[in-house]
């Protein structure tokens, strides 16, 4: 029988704490973040989307000894196997920006999370209909939706219930959520070590004319800005032609807030990885400092190699 904890089916209001595990090796002063799912909406695999992966968003950081992992889309179970594969146990603190199907459809195939040895803590914003993480995750994994429930994972799981505003100290890293999108209710983050920052904000709203005022506050300064830049133009912004394609949107956010290394994600499903070739030629013509996300691509804010 799983062991899942859920003091935070109230609002999350205190640290984390250390998740590092008995046994393991000292980590090293680091920190860097994995791309292991890219894709919005629907995975999509194949021949035309082999240089910049099919799976959908996760992203693994290491940061200050602790392994945080935004979203649990496709990626999360390549993410589980290569865990897996290292052969010690897995202490990570799991982030979900929302729940649509793109970053959830992952968690119930995280094999780390059937192991007794792991830990994980999971954390979430309330839905639209007052549903918790640990509701949503759980009702994904009822028959008929899947064939074992969330009980039969035997990690040790702490659900908590977070909002915009919070502060989550896991040690000297700062875990900071933003509101970003009052549509799908959606949660951006912030991540502080020291002086070096990351900011993950995926969900944005794209029928907005102009940058959010709180959006600039979010990427204020960063290393690294993730954005959902590239599921773009004509396939996603407003109908009425009012909205700023996303990849401007991102650009105009990236230079207000002097972020050093803007990383467009979230790729359309339909996009070939030429059609993505030339859509990164055509940003980095209006903003240098930028790239597209691709699978099993590591940036590392520590030696600024981004």
């Amino acid at each position: 029988m799983a062991n899942i904890a859920s003091p935070s089916d109230a609002p999350f209001t205190t640290p984390a704490g250390d998740a590092a595990q008995p046994g393991t090796a000292a980590p090293s002063p680091a920190f860097t973040l994995t791309f292991w799912g890219v894709r919005g909406n629907i995975p999509s695999p194949g021949a035309d989307t082999v240089r910049y992966g099919g799976n959908t968003a996760c992203v693994e950081v290491q940061v200050g000894g602790q392994r945080l992992i935004f979203d649990g889309g496709t990626g999360l179970w390549m993410l589980g196997r290569h865990l897996m594969a290292q052969g010690q146990p897995v202490a990570a603190h799991l982030f979900f920006t929302h729940t649509h199907w793109d970053r959830i459809q992952g968690f119930p195939f995280f094999s780390p999370a059937f192991a007794p040895a792991t830990q994980l803590d999971i954390y979430g914003a309330q839905a639209l209909n007052g549903a918790s993480i640990k509701q949503r995750l759980m009702e994904q994994m009822l028959r008929p939706n899947f064939f074992k429930p969330l009980q039969t994972m035997a990690a040790a799981m702490t659900f908590h219930n977070i909002a915009a505003g919070d502060a989550i100290a896991l040690d000297d890293v700062l875990v900071e959520p933003w509101s970003l999108n009052r549509h799908t209710s959606a949660l951006g983050y912030r991540v502080t070590w020291g002086d070096r920052v990351l900011v993950y904000a995926t969900d944005t709203d794209p029928t907005q004319t102009s940058v959010d005022p709180n959006l600039l506050m979010l990427a204020s300064g960063a290393d690294v800005l993730i954005f959902d830049g590239t599921y773009a133009d004509a396939a996603y912004s407003d109908p009425n032609g009012s909205g700023l394609a996303p990849w401007h949107l991102g650009i105009e956010v990236a230079r207000a807030s002097q972020v050093k290394h803007l990383v467009l994600f979230h790729h359309n499903p339909c996009h070939s990885d030429d059609q993505l070739d030339q859509l990164e030629r055509q940003v980095q013509g209006s903003f240098a400092q930028v790239s597209l996300a691709r699978e099993g691509m590591t940036l590392d804010l520590i030696s600024g190699c981004c």
